[in-house]
């Protein structure tokens, strides 16, 4: 039984690994299932026993990106130490290296920021995707609140406000790494981009 578990999580994994491909090269609406069969090395009715169709791969894909960067915000705000806007500085340099160290990470944004287009049957995956931004937004936001009421950040700031300054900051090296990816090294810069916005604010 657990062989037979194992196969079959190969064979999803398989499966989404070769949609990125897929919708990258031909574009989400023009991909089809059979496209990713073959890519895939499976055979149509594989793919079907793990997805309905083509939006069910892509809503897998947008949580798998998505799920697991939200549990670790989580999990940093239960057990960030005696200066939260420190804690959160070390995970965001930390989450932003991963997109240069892993290149499954890498081509899965490329295909979300860069390669996406949210018409017709996909209008569902956007409003899962501004789900995600709030409640990743809710979860910053609590650092920066737990900041203030330590005394490490300043009460006349809008925890709100920093939120939002730092989602644009986070996506903006992502898009500007993803784009040219020859153009800096995301771990040697990552630290002193993310010094220069978590300057001491008091």
């Amino acid at each position: 039984m657990r062989r037979t578990k194992e196969e079959a999580e190969q064979t999803r994994n398989a499966i989404l690994e070769a949609a990125v491909d897929v919708f990258t090269e031909k574009g989400v609406a023009r991909a089809t299932l059979e496209q990713i069969a073959k890519a895939a090395n499976v055979t149509r009715g594989a793919v079907y026993w793990h997805f309905k169709n083509k939006t069910d791969i892509f809503m897998a894909l947008h949580d798998e990106l998505h799920r697991p960067f939200i549990q670790d915000l989580v999990d940093g705000l239960e057990n960030t130490d005696d200066d939260p806007l420190e804690s959160l500085k070390s995970y965001c340099i930390e989450m932003v290296t991963r997109i240069e160290d892993d290149l499954y990470l890498r081509r899965v944004l490329s295909l979300f920021l860069l390669k996406c287009d949210y018409t017709g049957s996909l209008q569902v995956c956007q409003e899962r995707t501004i789900d995600a931004r709030r409640e990743k937004s809710e979860v910053l936001s609590k650092f920066f609140e737990k900041a203030q009421s330590r005394g490490t950040l300043s009460a006349d700031l809008d925890p709100k406000t920093l939120t939002l300054a730092l989602s644009c900051f986070i996506r903006g090296i992502a898009m500007e790494y993803l784009e040219n990816p020859d153009s800096f090294s995301i771990r040697e810069e990552a630290p002193k981009l993310f010094n220069v916005f978590f300057r001491k604010w008091n």
